[in-house]
């Protein structure tokens, strides 16, 4: 039986975290130093009163500094972070680097863990996965992956170009997913390193990520062999490892983001007049503001579904694809609305609805495009009918 009931602990967490959001994270959003994104400076200021609240990556195990949450209450957690496209960032939980910490403490050595996930959970440094390629190499297929990295006595040398390298610029180490023969390896290095250009950093529509999204260049990287995560060739199935609760965070965080652009439209919509009556009372803008309510529900039970199966011990691949693609397109759809409900006042940054817009519009890409999750499920009803 599913048991989405909440514990005096999660509802505890919850309270304090919107409260940290609504007076120390809300206030940021302001500040002159955002006109042309997020700087590391921000970060800094922003996790050290997060780690002086006590809600400094609390998604990490005990043994990290975090609280141990399972899955559901990491999706409270989260969603009430995400209510401001800061909080995420505040409180160490945002991507690639809270997908990151949960890839290492599955995955890694206790060397490693000690080198890097330890700063990594405590926020004192970035991090980056090296995966997505350009020049017809990897991207939604894993497969086509050309970065390249061949033996060399008890090191490695890895060659190749990667891009939409997410925080690469600034980050403290990198995972490099690279070809060994028909398999994939991931090695950890540490950043800046010799051989790993940055070649430039890509402006893109979203804003809020430190370090931007990187192209970078790999000229004979050597690497030791203790550099590798885990275990030779089983690069594309750490890559899973990471990727089923990654997708899910993402739909987690970007909820918070929805209801706030909401929360926002809404009391705007009740205090504006046109027309004799209040905004919220003409039909065409409350009938949106309504299917809001229902999607933001609707999504929040899929996400609380997915994490609930995880907690169960599923590797929920294909529940996670399905809320991946439904919520993105979802959450998109709620915001979108809300620009059209703020008119002039949605498409400038006068608000955050605008900012989110934007932010939340990549959600439909990264992680897998829409069309591919479609892809993957019409490939698994297929099979199925086959075995029926």
């Amino acid at each position: 039986m599913v048991d989405f009931t909440r514990s005096p602990r999660e509802l505890e967490l919850e309270e304090r975290t919107q409260r940290f959001i609504r007076e120390v994270v809300i206030p940021y959003e302001s500040d002159p130093r955002l006109a042309h994104g997020i700087s590391d400076e921000i970060v800094r200021e922003m996790r050290a009163k997060a780690r002086a609240a006590g809600l400094l990556a609390l998604q990490a195990p005990r043994e990290w500094g975090g609280a141990g949450l399972d899955h559901r209450e990491t999706a409270t957690l989260l969603r009430a972070a995400g209510y401001s496209l800061l909080g995420p960032l505040a409180m160490n939980c945002a991507a690639p680097d809270e997908g990151n910490i949960h890839l290492l403490d599955r995955v890694a050595s206790p060397a490693q863990k000690e080198r890097f996930l330890r700063p990594l959970a405590a926020g004192e440094i970035r991090s980056s996965f090296f995966m997505t390629e350009p020049d017809g190499g990897a991207g939604s297929d894993p497969d086509m992956m050309r970065t390249t990295a061949e033996r060399d006595g008890d090191h490695w040398v890895i060659n190749g170009r990667k891009w939409f390298i997410t925080g690469v610029d600034g980050a403290g180490f990198g995972i490099i997913m690279a070809r060994t023969g028909e398999h994939a390896t991931l090695f950890l290095t540490p950043l800046p390193a010799p051989g790993i250009t940055i070649e430039r950093v890509m402006h893109t529509a979203d804003e809020m990520t430190p370090g931007g999204h990187g192209v970078v260049r790999i000229e004979n990287l050597r690497l030791h062999e203790s550099s590798i995560l885990g275990a030779v060739h089983e690069g594309f199935r750490y890559a899973q490892v990471r990727l089923a609760p990654a997708r899910l965070t993402h739909c987690m965080r970007w909820w918070g983001a929805a209801k706030r652009a909401h929360d926002i439209a809404t009391a705007y919509a009740v205090s504006r007049q046109a027309f004799g009556k209040a905004l919220i009372d003409h039909e065409g803008v409350g009938f949106m503001l309504a299917r809001n309510e229902v999607d933001l529900r609707q999504t929040q039970l899929m996400i609380d579904y997915v994490a609930w199966t995880l907690d169960q011990g599923s590797k929920a691949s294909t529940d996670s694809s399905m809320a991946k693609y439904s919520v993105s397109e979802t959450l998109f759809q709620i915001v979108d609305r809300c620009v059209q409900v703020l008119g002039g006042r949605g498409i400038v940054d006068e608000t955050q609805v605008s900012r989110i817009w934007r932010e939340i519009r990549a959600f439909r890409v990264y992680d897998g495009p829409s069309e591919v999750h479609l892809y993957s499920l019409a490939r698994r009803l297929k099979r199925n009918a086959a075995r029926s």
